[in-house]
């Protein structure tokens, strides 16, 4: 029976729920959206949105959006993907919408066209379908989301591996309970600033020595 419930959520229910919330909050925030993109501009060069080719649902690449909290190409200098508080990269305004999470809002467009949901695994990478061992396509079926079991968990703080088995498990265990579980738990975990920053940034550049904070930011 758990099962057969669970089936139901996720095939008739998780995407109406979705789709209805993302057209409220979208509305009701509309404002701030205005304000944070006003503050991005005024703040450094470059585009509002920073968007990058995610792996979706079975795998489907699609175009993830979010704030941009960095130099125009900063994922082509440095330490790329990896960053950490002290980063330079990150612009003023980026400092603030990073420790918010406020960076993660314009994710809602993702969801209104159908290709995330408010909760799932996070969306990774193109490069990384690499990673994934046999027993892992359990993390790819789902539609990846804004925010997940992983997340509440650790968040980068996490290792690969470690989100993995964290997101399986999310996939094993869907429900709307769960779901309830992990917003609130999201709530917390923003309001404490909990596992932004994994803490490998420091060691990539120590390692690679190729970050010059000067260059950084003439670019």
């Amino acid at each position: 029976m758990g099962k057969s419930k669970s089936s139901i959520y996720r095939r008739l229910i998780k995407r109406p729920l979705d789709f209805f919330f993302s057209v409220i909050l979208i509305v009701a925030i509309s404002p701030v959206l205005f304000l944070v993109a006003v503050a991005i501009k005024l703040d450094s060069k470059g585009p509002v949105f920073f968007k990058q080719e995610r792996l979706g649902q079975d795998a489907k690449v699609f175009k993830v959006y979010k704030f941009r909290t960095m130099i125009t190409g900063a994922d082509k200098i440095g330490s790329g993907i990896f960053t950490d508080s002290t980063d330079p990269r990150i612009t003023r305004v980026g400092k603030i919408l990073r420790k918010t999470s406020i960076d993660e809002l314009p994710q809602i467009i993702n969801i209104l066209k159908g290709e995330m949901s408010f909760i799932g695994p996070r969306p990774v990478p193109v490069g990384h379908l690499q990673k994934y061992n046999v027993g892992d396509e359990k993390r790819i079926q789902l539609k990846p989301g804004i925010t997940g079991w992983a997340q509440v968990n650790g968040r980068n703080k996490l290792t690969w591996p470690e989100k993995i088995e964290k997101d399986i498990w999310y996939s094993n265990n869907l429900s709307l309970i769960l779901d309830i579980k992990i917003v609130l738990r999201t709530i917390k975990s923003i309001l404490f600033r909990e596992g932004i920053y994994s803490g490998r940034y420091a060691n990539i550049v120590k390692k690679n020595n190729s970050l010059d904070e000067g260059e950084v930011k003439s670019k």
